[in-house]
C-alpha cells in the first residue's frame, strides 16, 4: 500500500483511532501489506479483521499482533498493544481504503486502470494482460481470482506510486456487487467477456445476470473504452448503455479485432487476429482450449487501446503456456497419457468448451476420457444443462465418461440412456472411486479431462491423476 499516516488512513475508512498502549502517532505511516488473512501478515503489515460466515476474523487479530501488524482494522476495540481503528463494517471500510489510495495514485497521472467482467474468462483475460502490460511498465493485478468485494480492493490496494497500469478482475453474485467494485476503482478500459449461466442460481436468473454484468460499462465516460463480445446477443445490447467509446472482439465479421484461420491442437490453438486499421498478425497461442482465443482477442483489445503495439503484444501472449493453475492445465505424460486438469470452476460454457478442446485434441489412435463433476449455482437451470452437457460428450463421440457425485449424476442417466453412443459412462460417489476408476482403466495415449465447479473438489484429483502419469 502506498503511505499514509494512521489519521489519513482512520478518515478514509470513517473510523475511531485508538492508540491506547502504544507509542505510535497519529501521524505514524503506514504502508505496509493489507489483508484479512493473519497468515499473511508481515510486519509493518495491516490487518482487516472481516467476519466471515463460519468464523470473525477477530479471532485471529492477536496472531496478526504478534507477527507484527502495524494496525488492526477492527468491527471493536481488543485488548491489544497495536494500533486500532474502529469501524462499522471492516468490508466497507477495506473498500474504502482502496477507493483511496486509487483517488490518490490516480492523481499522479500515471495510472490505467482496466476492468475485466463475465461468466466465464475473467481470470484468463486478467493474466494475459498482466503478461503484456508488465512488459510495458509497473503493474498490478489480482492473485488467482481476487474479484469480490474482498479480493478486489486488496488487488487495489498493492498500488504503488509508480504503478502504471491496475488490472481489476471484477466479479459477482448480485446485482449491484460490480458497480460497487467499479465506483472504488472506474475502469478506463471495461471489459465484457460473455454473460452466460454462471451463477445464474446466485443471481436469480440470466435477465439479472445481464443486468449485473452491465454495470461493468453503464458509469464509463466518454473518453473510456468498452471493449464488448460482438458474438455474444447478451453483451451486444450493452453498447447502448455506456457513453464509452466500443470497441467489438470476436470472430464474426463486426468484430473490430478478430479472429480467422483457427487451428486448434494439443500444443494450444494458432490463429490469425486483425485490429482496427487493418494490421493483422499470427499468434501460436500456447493456452490449450479455442475458446481461450476469445479471451486473447479481449486481452489484445484492450492491450491496443492503452498503445501497446500489435507485435509486442503477440510476442508477450505466446510467451503465456498457462492460463492459470486447474485451468486447461495439461500434465501427465507417462505412457503417452495427457490430463488435462480444468476442475478450478465449471459452467455450461465452459464445461462446453472444454469437452469440444478434448474432442479437437485427443491422440487420434487413443480414447479421451472425460471426469465430470456438478455445475453449481445453476439454481433452476441445472437439471436441463447437465441433460446438455451428457448429450454433448455422447455427440463429440467422447470414448469414456465417469461422472462423480450426486450433483452430477443426472449427466450420466443421460448420457446412458442416448442409444446411438458407442461409449459408456460410470458413476462414482467421491473423488477417490474416481481416481481408482480412471488409473484402472486408462491406456497409452489416451487423453483425460477433469472438469468440474470448485465446489467438486475435483481441481486435486486432476492433481493427483497429472502426478500417477508423470
Amino acid at each position: 500500500m502506498i503511505a499514509l499516516t494512521l489519521a489519513e488512513i482512520a478518515s478514509a475508512v470513517d473510523g475511531v483511532l485508538r492508540l491506547d498502549g502504544t507509542s505510535a502517532a497519529p501521524d505514524t505511516v503506514v504502508d505496509g501489506v493489507v489483508t484479512t488473512d493473519s497468515r499473511e501478515i508481515e510486519p509493518g503489515g495491516v490487518f482487516v479483521a472481516k467476519r466471515g460466515e463460519f468464523d470473525d476474523g477477530h479471532r485471529f487479530a492477536p496472531t496478526a499482533a504478534e507477527q507484527g501488524a502495524s494496525l488492526l482494522i477492527v468491527e471493536h476495540p481488543l485488548e491489544l498493544p497495536v494500533p486500532q481503528i474502529v469501524v462499522a463494517d471492516s468490508v466497507d471500510a477495506l473498500g474504502a481504503l482502496a477507493t483511496e489510495v486509487v483517488r490518490r495514485v490516480r492523481a499522479l497521472g500515471r495510472l490505467r486502470i482496466v476492468g475485466v467482467t463475465g461468466s466465464n474468462g475473467k481470470t484468463t483475460t486478467k493474466n494475459l494482460l498482466r503478461a503484456v502490460l508488465e512488459q510495458v511498465g509497473p503493474t498490478v493485478a489480482a492473485r488467482a481470482s481476487f474479484n469480490n468485494e474482498v479480493g478486489a480492493p486488496i488487488t487495489m490496494l498493492e498500488l504503488t506510486n509508480e504503478t502504471e497500469f491496475l488490472v481489476a478482475e471484477m466479479g459477482a453474485s448480485g446485482v449491484g456487487e460490480i458497480a460497487r467494485l467499479v465506483r472504488m476503482a472506474r475502469p478506463d478500459v471495461g471489459i465484457v467477456l460473455k454473460v452466460g449461466l454462471a451463477h445464474a442460481g446466485e443471481f436469480g436468473g440470466i435477465e439479472q445476470t445481464v443486468r449485473a454484468k452491465s454495470e461493468m460499462v453503464t458509469d464509463l465516460l466518454e473518453t473510456d473504452v468498452a471493449v464488448l463480445n460482438a458474438d455474444d446477443p447478451r453483451v451486444v445490447p450493452m453498447a447502448g448503455l455506456t457513453a464509452a467509446r466500443v470497441v467489438w472482439f470476436g470472430f464474426g465479421e463486426s468484430a473490430e479485432v478478430r479472429a480467422t484461420d483457427i487451428r486448434a491442437h494439443a500444443r494450444g490453438t494458432d490463429f490469425t487476429v486483425t485490429i482496427p486499421g487493418g494490421e493483422t498478425a499470427h499468434v501460436r497461442f500456447a493456452v490449450l482450449g479455442e475458446h481461450h482465443v476469445m479471451n486473447a482477442l479481449a486481452a489484445i483489445a484492450t492491450s491496443v487501446e492503452l498503445g501497446v503495439p500489435l507485435a509486442s503484444t503477440v510476442a508477450a501472449l505466446e510467451q503465456v503456456t498457462l492460463a492459470e493453475r486447474w485451468r486447461m492445465q495439461v500434465m501427465g505424460g507417462r505412457d503417452g497419457v495427457t490430463i488435462i486438469n480444468d476442475a478450478y470452476n465449471a459452467s455450461p460454457d465452459s464445461m462446453s468448451a472444454a469437452l469440444k478442446t478434448l474432442a479437437q485434441v485427443k491422440n487420434p489412435e487413443a480414447r479421451t476420457i472425460a471426469v465430470l463433476g456438478e455445475m453449481s449455482e445453476l439454481g433452476e437451470f441445472s437439471g436441463e444443462e447437465h441433460d446438455r452437457i451428457g448429450l454433448l460428450a455422447v455427440r463429440l463421440g467422447i470414448s469414456q465418461l465417469v461422472v462423480v457425485g450426486a450433483g452430477a449424476r443426472r449427466l450420466h442417466i443421460t448420457a446412458i440412456n442416448e442409444g446411438s453412443w458407442d461409449g459408456e459412462s460410470a458413476f462414482v460417489e467421491s473423488a477417490d472411486e474416481a481416481f481408482d476408476l480412471v488409473t484402472s482403466s486408462v491406456r497409452p495415449g489416451d487423453t483425460v479431462l477433469v472438469k468440474s465447479s470448485n465446489s467438486a473438489g475435483l481441481r486435486l484429483l486432476g492433481d493427483r491423476l497429472g502426478e500417477w502419469f508423470a
